[in-house]
């Protein structure tokens, strides 16, 4: 799939005010910091199209991007970021939950999980939400141009394992690099996919 455009639609703060027709979405969500914003930006080759920043938590709102006028985008806020008050967390927490439960063009939600870390607890509790609610997701790993191939693999085959314990059909996963645009026509192609099949 190629993109030929890109536009920011809106930024809502409740899934009753996201955009109100029916394209399919496709939403992007991890730990802050894990690089969402990048990721998008590489993706849709814009590297002004969502706000990166040196600060984790940026993002607060659900927000859309309207791709090839055919489908959305969806940028969710980051989460477990510790420097929130609780009553922004449970905001937040609900924000997101209420987008991810009620939203009926929800396609897919890719999980952001950054592959130089070893399985992260906060992570693996969001994964295993997104099944016991069956949520079609899949895992993308940020961040490889850190890590020689040999340790990319390892830390992907350690992830596996990990999820074999609880799972016993693992989800896809994509392996990305926002610097060497490592996995772009990989998770676009799989969008298209799922586009076609619609």
């Amino acid at each position: 799939m190629e993109i030929k455009t890109a536009e920011f639609t809106l930024s809502a703060p409740s899934v009753g005010m996201c955009p109100a027709d029916t394209k399919p979405e496709y939403a992007f969500i991890g730990r802050s910091n894990v690089g969402k914003s990048s990721l998008i930006n590489m993706l849709c080759r814009n590297k002004k199209l969502a706000k990166t920043s040196a600060t984790p938590g940026k993002t607060m709102l659900i927000n859309h991007f309207i791709i090839n006028r055919e489908w959305y985008l969806v940028d969710l806020p980051g989460y477990g970021y510790a420097k929130r008050s609780k009553s922004e967390l449970k905001k937040l927490e609900q924000m997101i939950n209420g987008y991810i439960l009620q939203r009926e063009q929800l396609m897919n939600v890719f999980l952001l999980v950054d592959i130089r870390l070893e399985p992260q607890k906060i992570d693996l509790e969001f994964i295993n939400w997104l099944g016991a609610s069956s949520v079609p997701f899949c895992i993308v790993f940020t961040k490889a141009d850190k890590l020689t191939n040999a340790k990319i693999q390892a830390n992907v085959a350690a992830y596996k394992r990990k999820l074999s314990e609880t799972w016993e059909d693992l989800p896809p996963m994509f392996i990305t690099s926002s610097d060497s645009r490592l996995g772009r026509e990989e998770v676009l192609d799989y969008i298209d996919m799922i586009n076609k099949s619609v």
